[in-house]
């Protein structure tokens, strides 16, 4: 499978093979050859303090890692098994009641077993980040791209 049309189907079926994915409602908005952007709707599950419309951090995390994840895959442009093995998050200011929440992963720098990527995470203003990450990811095999295809 040819790289486009990998990041196409990865794409598509990101919620497809990634359960709690789909059962956060992300989606990824775009794919590249360095990376993705992903986007998670506002629920009110989301937040954390309730009186103050706080965003719960566990749940930027949650898109963080898995924004990061489809990141190596993109880069990679084949399906391989993948984990994390560091994922530093720096919250930089709350996330509020009522925006979604958006991030941009990029994978900078492959080596045959480790995987290094960036992440940067905002509601309404990409150039004001509620949080960024830095984070490793242990490249265990191939496992072949029919399987999002």
């Amino acid at each position: 499978m040819d790289k486009s049309t990998f990041h196409a189907a990865l794409q598509q079926r990101f919620a497809d093979v990634t359960p709690h994915v789909a059962a956060c409602g992300m989606q990824l908005t775009a794919v590249d050859d360095n990376g993705v952007e992903a986007w998670l709707p506002f629920r009110e599950e989301w937040l954390g303090d309730t009186e103050r419309g706080l965003i719960h951090p566990g749940i930027v995390t949650v898109l963080v890692d898995s924004a990061c994840g489809a990141a190596v895959l993109a880069r990679i442009a084949d399906l391989e098994r993948i984990a994390t093995l560091d994922l530093r998050m720096d919250y930089l200011r709350a996330g509020l009641r009522d925006h979604d929440i958006h991030c941009r992963a990029d994978c900078y720098h492959l080596t045959p077993s480790i995987a290094f990527v960036r992440a940067s995470v905002w509601q309404q203003d990409r150039t004001l980040p509620i949080a960024v990450s830095q984070s490793a990811f242990m490249r265990a095999g191939r496992r072949g791209a029919a399987a999002i295809a």
